[in-house]
């Protein structure tokens, strides 16, 4: 009878790191790039008190034995990189990736990769987010510029008043991992690479299998509201059906102390 006490507090510490993690993504339904996650768990130790396959006192042979679980237990935490949904700003800096890809920033030093394209200008002329981390290969725009575009490859010019000769030209490059859920979430829409993701390839967007830049356009947030409410109720009623295990629970073992009564 505690057997069944323990695998229900499993049950229920189990769902409620679910509900974090949906949590978290629907805090992050309007945050720009961002990746939805989602929990995996797995049963826990079996109790053998008869093996499958094993055999009887009549020279049989037991078909199915008897193994009792003892719950559940969180394995992983996995972002989802499936493209989000894109909104055209016309604002020449932001840009979107359709497809694979990754953009590459320095932050205090550090190289750390992004998909969120919101990008600003410091007072520099520098590409950078809107925690002044600077866009890799670092690209200067003039202060006499008038138009600055960025074709799907890549392709960045700043162009003047005379429209005809670019005042600076510069590649943009994207990087892929070949695990991208290995990736290490830092926070502010920022990934570490890991021994699990691999290290960062470069390629040109539109090379080798990876994807476009499109200038003007933003990559929202891949969270679906609709498919994360429906996981919080299955969550909550997940939650609740546990509860109810350890309260049977309690009043099978109250039972069996009031016999002698």
């Amino acid at each position: 009878m505690i057997r069944s006490l323990w695998t229900s507090a499993s049950g229920m510490e189990a769902q409620k790191l679910n509900m974090d993690v949906i949590a978290n993504n629907l805090a992050n339904v309007n945050t720009g790039g961002f990746k939805k996650s989602r929990p995996d768990f797995v049963d826990l130790l079996y109790q053998t008190m008869r093996a499958p396959g094993a055999a009887t006192t009549s020279g049989g042979q037991i078909p199915t034995g008897i193994q009792v679980g003892m719950g559940t237990k969180p394995v992983s935490v996995q972002k989802i990189f499936s493209q989000g949904d894109y909104v055209q700003t016309k604002n020449s800096l932001d840009i979107a990736i359709e497809g694979k890809g990754f953009f590459k920033i320095l932050s205090n030093g550090e190289e750390l990769y992004m998909r969120a394209g919101a990008f600003k200008m410091d007072n520099e002329g520098y590409i950078v987010t809107s925690e002044g981390d600077r866009l890799q290969p670092e690209f200067s725009i003039p202060a006499e510029t008038v138009t600055f575009t960025i074709d799907s490859g890549g392709l960045m010019e700043a162009m003047g008043a005379d429209a005809t000769t670019p005042l600076a030209t510069g590649q943009l490059t994207i990087y892929s991992f070949v695990n991208e859920a290995g990736l290490h979430s830092v926070g502010g829409n920022k990934f570490r690479p890991t021994t699990s993701s691999g290290s960062a390839v470069e390629s040109n967007p539109g090379v080798d299998g990876m994807g476009s830049v499109v200038q003007g356009y933003l990559e929202m947030s891949n969270v679906d509201v609709v498919e994360e409410m429906v996981n919080m109720i299955a969550g909550q009623r997940a939650y609740e059906v546990s509860s109810k295990s350890i309260r049977a629970a309690d009043e099978m073992l109250q039972m069996a102390n009031n016999i002698k009564r």
